[in-house]
């Protein structure tokens, strides 16, 4: 697919998730006392020579100038990440770019949309334990919430790197063994399922409601199937569970957006289902990728 369509898709797939008002986020009419709307779009606009280069280097190993173990995924998050940072002093864009960087080099190489979902699982196959080294890094830099201590292979533990390199962890071991904590690692594993599934729903819905209405029904049935994994991080597992209980009440209709939107913003930003709406930036990517267009 021509690149220049792909990164302009993936630039404006997350600033649109960022704008539109869905419950618990951050949007154009809600803020958190750390993280703003403003904090998007400088950080999602930051790394856009990030974004050029890991199509370049998907296209050098398309090629064969490259191994797939030389396509330095890890570097090339960790840069996005850094890049982001320097635009903003906060973190609003880690887990897009954990998805975005790898689908964005598997897309620039492949024939349509959906090619893609194969390649990119090859990609994280082939990664080196110098690029869970390099992720290692990009979560220092970003430092997001609610990452456990004491587990296995901590990552801020001064001997992380040490038992990275000696257990020859890759992107695909990390992503396995993390899998149950944060689901943008089941994406990498299963060739980015629902990110794709909740872009064919948005395309369904955008369609018939128009593209806020559409995005907003979309995510909170995301709420409502799903348990956000940052919320289980940060407040618990019963409050991820409760989160999807009253999306649930929102389809059944005994409970408003606005209701829900009360609920997710009762405890500050513990409640911010952000695992769900990284996923839902990616299919807006997607959805733009696709041909949408107002």
């Amino acid at each position: 697919m021509e690149r220049w369509k792909v990164i302009k898709a993936f630039t404006l797939g997350p600033l649109l998730e960022a704008t539109i008002p869905k419950p618990g986020n951050v949007n154009r009419y809600h803020d958190f006392e750390d993280l703003t709307i403003y904090h998007f779009l400088f950080g999602n606009t930051a790394l856009l020579n990030v974004l050029y280069e890991a199509t370049e280097v998907a296209r050098l190993v398309a090629r064969g100038t490259y191994d797939l173990s030389e396509a330095g995924i890890g570097e090339l998050i960790k840069r996005a990440v850094a890049e982001s940072r320097r635009a903003q002093g906060a973190n609003p864009n880690f887990g897009v770019v954990v998805l975005e960087v790898p689908l964005i080099m598997a897309l620039s190489v492949s024939k349509g949309l959906f090619d893609a979902r194969e390649i990119v699982k090859r990609l994280i196959s082939a990664s080196t334990v110098r690029d869970t080294m390099e992720l290692y890094r990009a979560i220092r830099i970003a430092n997001p919430k609610g990452i456990p201590s004491g587990v296995k292979y901590d990552v801020y533990s001064e001997s992380a790197f040490d038992e990275l390199f000696r257990d020859r962890v890759n992107l695909w071991a990390l992503a396995e063994m993390s899998c149950e904590r944060e689901l943008i690692f089941c994406e990498w594993l299963n060739g980015y399922e629902l990110s794709y599934q909740t872009f064919l729903r948005l395309k369904e819905l955008v369609n018939e409601l128009g593209l806020e209405e559409g995005t907003l029904r979309a995510f909170v049935e995301l709420l409502a199937s799903r348990k956000d994994t940052l919320i289980a991080r940060k407040a618990g597992e019963e409050e991820a569970l409760l989160v999807m209980q009253k999306a649930r009440e929102v389809l059944k209709g005994s409970m408003s957006v606005e209701e829900l939107d009360n609920f997710l913003r009762e405890k500050g930003d513990l409640r911010n289902p952000g695992s769900l709406a990284d996923v839902t930036a990616i299919a807006l990517s997607l959805l733009v990728l696709d041909g949408f267009t107002l």
